[in-house]
């Protein structure tokens, strides 16, 4: 019985403290919610973004212009496709008519642009190199693998890019390609949510 109304006590306490919970905790439990909501919408479809924005004011602006961003900045990433490069604008523009220091956004922004413009330039080479690199590797492995089983009947050619093996170690070399960019991103990334 001690348990059972220990566990009791234990939950009246829990009751008390959200007793505790300030207006200005309420206040953010509301509105962050609703912000990333409307971000979600925003990146989804097309309505003016401003106008839904100014049907809050005060400390509920606040909260869903932090909400927003925090959406907005997941939704940057890299260029890979041209799906990616429309939701990166997309996130972008959103984001930077949430923020008030549009000089300190843009220059973050400039500093994004180069990573972009450098993963799909001399990073896509880079990828390709690579790429070909680990074909002709893993080519060369599942050859000297053949000879040595098959002997002189090692004449036959494997098609590297249909075993899973070669896929995952691509993938494995691909996230390290990727990782510095990635690095740079993330940090651009909590610069931009810093921005007033």
């Amino acid at each position: 019985m001690g348990d059972i109304r220990d566990a009791r006590e234990i939950a009246m306490e829990k009751v008390a403290k959200l007793d505790a919970i300030t207006e200005e905790e309420r206040l953010k439990w509301k509105y962050v919610p609703e912000g990333e909501k409307l971000a979600a919408r925003y990146l989804e479809q097309d309505f003016n973004w401003t106008s839904e924005l100014n049907q809050y004011e005060g400390k509920a602006l606040s909260y869903v212009k932090a909400g927003a961003a925090e959406v907005l900045v997941r939704n940057i990433s890299l260029p890979g496709d041209e799906t990616a490069k429309k939701n990166n604008r997309r996130a972008m523009e959103g984001l930077k008519a949430l923020k008030n220091d549009k000089a300190d956004v843009e220059n973050v922004y400039s500093k994004i642009r180069h990573v972009f413009s450098h993963y799909t330039g001399e990073g896509d080479q880079q990828r390709n190199q690579a790429y070909e690199g680990l074909k002709a590797q893993f080519e060369a492995r599942v050859q000297q693998a053949m000879q040595q089983q098959l002997g002189t009947f090692a004449g036959v050619r494997i098609d590297v890019e249909k075993q899973p093996q070669f896929w995952e170690e691509w993938r494995k070399m691909q996230f390290q390609l990727d990782s510095q960019y990635l690095r740079l991103l993330e940090e651009y990334k909590r610069e931009l949510l810093s921005i007033s």
